[in-house]
């Protein structure tokens, strides 16, 4: 079977990447302007996180190279088609097996011979390597934050106190929620933590509770004895029935 399509493929996050969707598909058309490249078909995916292995575009055009229907595949950069190295080794491969091409623009790269073959398993490597160390930043900075006191995530708006007194009252969650002015979500969530307290309260209780007070032991009557009349701690020591010594003739 003849292949002669051509796909360019194009993908951003958010609405405000700075390389945007516009600006991908005209890199992309220049490109095949320039390369005599014709009979093209172009896929995007808009507001899709590249961390997705199934996004609808891609798995569009996945399913026409599954079909031996695509000769080339054309992207802006190897993020734009996948940010995990096991996700694009796979894509690569499933290209591969069914004789299709593959280029990235940004990395100046083209799976046609067997360097660029390598280079893109390199390169895909070091893509995945750049992420998880931005994601290791961003998980340091939080933790600092948090360490200097910085709340981080949405401020915490309900009446713990008032939640907590109506729920040991017995009133419903829908109850409680319109008298508190929050959702169901919200006073579960105080029931759950509530119940921790409660829980953890109780087992300090017991843990206390359990503590015995310190027995100190009387002392030993030969022990008393020793302290008064060494010579009579021996005998108590020895339980020996003697008669009454002449302490003054010895």
């Amino acid at each position: 079977m003849l292949k002669t399509k051509v796909c360019i493929y194009a993908r951003v996050s958010t609405d405000q990447q700075s390389t945007g969707l516009e600006a991908q598909v005209r890199a992309l058309m220049e490109y095949c302007r320039l390369n005599s490249i014709q009979g093209v078909e172009l896929f995007t995916d808009e507001n899709q996180s590249g961390a997705k292995a199934s996004r609808p575009a891609l798995d569009r055009m996945m399913s026409l190279i599954r079909n031996n229907e695509v000769d080339k595949v054309i992207c802006y950069s190897l993020s734009r088609l996948g940010r995990s190295t096991t996700h694009l080794l796979k894509l690569m491969d499933e290209m591969n097996s069914h004789g299709t091409k593959f280029v990235s623009l940004s990395e100046r790269l083209e799976t046609e011979t067997p360097a660029g073959r390598m280079i893109f398993t390199v390169l895909a490597a070091v893509s995945q390597l750049e992420r998880e160390l931005i994601a290791e930043r961003v998980r340091n900075g939080l933790a600092n934050a948090r360490a200097k006191g910085i709340h981080i995530g949405r401020v915490k708006k309900r009446d713990s106190h008032m939640i907590r007194a109506l729920l040991k009252k017995g009133l419903s969650y829908r109850a409680i929620s319109e008298l508190c002015s929050c959702s169901h979500g919200s006073v579960h969530a105080e029931k759950v933590a509530m119940r921790k307290d409660e829980e953890s309260a109780r087992q300090n209780a017991e843990a206390q509770a359990g503590v015995m007070p310190q027995v100190v032991a009387a002392p030993h009557p030969t022990e008393e004895v020793a302290n008064n009349n060494g010579h009579k701690m021996v005998f108590a020591e020895l339980n020996t029935d003697l008669p009454d010594l002449d302490l003054a003739a010895a």
